[in-house]
């Protein structure tokens, strides 16, 4: 019978086990998912499967670079507890499935799930750290960046978050990279620009600020022309180059890279442990 691909998750999900062994153990089991778990459990998967009811809440954020700035890759890793995400082994393993992401141009957690490293599937290799660890261990974002301007990354001390910009154009000084890099980090803005910023994102700011000014006691007509100056107020929080740049809060980001003739960023990337 024919296994679909929501199933081999879901049984994924439940068991921890490696994709392809719920595939097989699915089509065994006829489609019948707890069977399929038997049978799973009786193939040496029951480590796995204990692990698999817990939260991987812990872990590490991770980032390389091309020489030339062209490229990146960022992963992150997830473990039950800090204390393996701290573990030697545990990074090691780590970067190298980052460089595995990196040197073969890997966009997604589940195709870097099929690259073979020193013989081994990543996924399998994953199965050999949780069941050696005794916890839940997955990967969950693989991201990948290539550009014709300048990229540079970040990585905030304890690689709990990390950040990739992408400059527009060629960046001549690392130390302004770095401290755009490091706003990013601070600050959290939705995007480089007000273009960026997701349409609904806009409508439901606008629809808050008419919504509390129409509280406030103000007419609809004022409420709705004010809520466009709340809305302002709204970009110069959450848009980059119109953020107070943290280091000198009497410029945003954008005049001090135009004082430092610097290119604008054209986008970037944030990704802060545990969030989707």
């Amino acid at each position: 019978m024919s296994i679909s691909a929501k199933d081999v998750k879901k049984l994924r999900d439940v068991t921890g086990a490696g994709m392809m062994d719920c595939k097989k153990a699915l089509s065994e089991a006829d489609g019948d998912m707890d069977k399929a778990i038997e049978i799973l459990r009786k193939k040496g998967q029951k480590v796995s499967e204990k692990r698999a009811e817990r939260d991987a809440n812990e872990g590490l954020i991770l980032t390389r670079i091309s020489d030339d700035h062209k490229k990146a890759s960022a992963i992150e890793i997830n473990c039950e507890t800090d204390f393996v995400a701290r573990n030697d082994d545990f990074q090691k393993q780590a970067n190298t499935f980052l460089d595995a992401a990196f040197d073969n141009d890997i966009e997604s957690a589940e195709d870097l799930m099929k690259v073979e490293v020193d013989g081994l599937s990543v996924e399998k290799h994953l199965e050999q750290m949780v069941g050696k660890i005794g916890e839940k261990i997955e990967i969950a974002r693989v991201v990948l960046v290539k550009t014709e301007g300048t990229l540079v990354d970040y990585i905030h001390p304890g690689n709990q978050l990390g950040v990739l910009v992408d400059f527009d154009g060629d960046l001549s000084d690392d130390t302004v990279g770095k401290d755009v890099a490091m706003q990013i980090a601070a600050m959290n803005p939705l995007a480089a620009t007000r273009d960026g910023v997701d349409a609904s994102v806009v409508e439901k700011e606008l629809e808050i600020a008419k919504e509390q000014l129409i509280n406030e006691g103000k007419p609809e007509e004022i409420a709705e022309k004010a809520a466009k100056g709340k809305l302002r107020r709204f970009y110069e929080e959450r848009v980059l180059h119109e953020q107070k740049f943290v280091k000198d809060n009497g410029i945003t980001v954008k005049e001090y890279l135009e004082q430092n003739d610097a290119p604008l960023v054209k986008s970037f990337y944030r990704m802060q442990l545990g969030e989707a």
